[in-house]
């Protein structure tokens, strides 16, 4: 694995940190030690193919799902922590709205939910409608719109209360490129304001944004650092190739049980 080139007092300055993190579906291990570092204040990609643990691993920082074994951490508190559960943000890849809301009533739900006022929230709510592109659409019912708009409010949703630590699992997938750009360009503002973001994306092109980015196969890091530290490192002119670089590296010909070696196989598909 790269060094990461953290600064030497990186305790104190790091957002979201995990040790030996493990989380286990009966005989199947999503997430296996895995060990995260990531500083506040960075945009931070994760990636890997479908069934990496990428979404596991979210699920557990943001108190979803329990860890099986070793440490997660997000503002040096151990999660899950009622301490810190307001300053984190979270938008998953599922729908996670009320369908049967309005748009203004479902971030009306979510800032009350973070204990803001109906002041704080009616002058966050237009900032975020006009940056989701969703301002003529205040008023309609969530069900009624389609699956990139629900992403949108679901985007909005997890920006209401102004997180310190925003978790993003593939924010951008329904949304018109015009706009992705534009969803790119308020992350930066957003680090730019001191809030760490970690994303998960199949985009290349989103990933290069990323301050850094961590790769990950079989629920572990196999890779980390700046994407073009990663693409020099591994002789790639892209991330993707990076990637495979790196995964052919860890390849072994030990027999897989058969969890295992279906995720092997996806890979192995998504590299065909």
């Amino acid at each position: 694995m790269l060094a990461d080139g953290m600064p030497p007092n990186k305790e104190m300055a790091l957002a979201v940190r995990t040790d030996k993190m493990v989380k286990d579906y009966r005989d199947f291990r999503a997430v296996d030690n895995l060990d995260l570092n990531i500083m506040k204040g960075e945009i931070y990609g994760l990636l890997g193919p479908n069934g990496a643990g990428k979404t596991t691993a979210i699920k557990v920082l943001v108190g979803l799902l329990k860890k099986t074994a070793g440490s997660a951490r997000i503002l040096d508190v151990e999660v899950p922590s009622k301490l810190v559960a307001a300053n984190i943000g979270y938008m998953p890849q599922e729908t996670s709205m009320y369908l049967g809301l309005t748009v203004h009533q479902n971030l009306e739900f979510f800032g009350k939910l973070f204990g803001m006022t109906r002041h704080q929230i009616a002058e966050k709510e237009k900032e975020l409608l006009e940056f989701v592109d969703l301002t003529d659409w205040r008023d309609e019912l969530v069900q009624n719109l389609s699956g990139g708009m629900k992403h949108r409010v679901s985007l909005a949703c997890s920006l209401i209360h102004e997180p310190d630590v925003l978790f993003l699992d593939e924010p951008t997938v329904g949304v018109d490129p015009k706009l992705r750009v534009n969803f790119w360009d308020f992350f930066t503002k957003l680090k730019e304001r001191g809030t760490t973001v970690v994303i998960t994306t199949h985009y290349m092109d989103e990933a290069r944004r990323c301050d850094r980015v961590g790769f990950m196969r079989r629920g572990s890091l196999i890779a980390e650092g700046p994407p073009e530290e990663l693409m020099a490192q591994s002789n790639c002119d892209n991330l993707e190739d990076a990637f495979l670089k790196y995964a052919s590296e860890c390849e072994t010909d030990e027999p897989q049980s058969e969890p295992v070696q279906k995720k092997i196989d996806a890979e192995r598909e998504v590299r065909a």
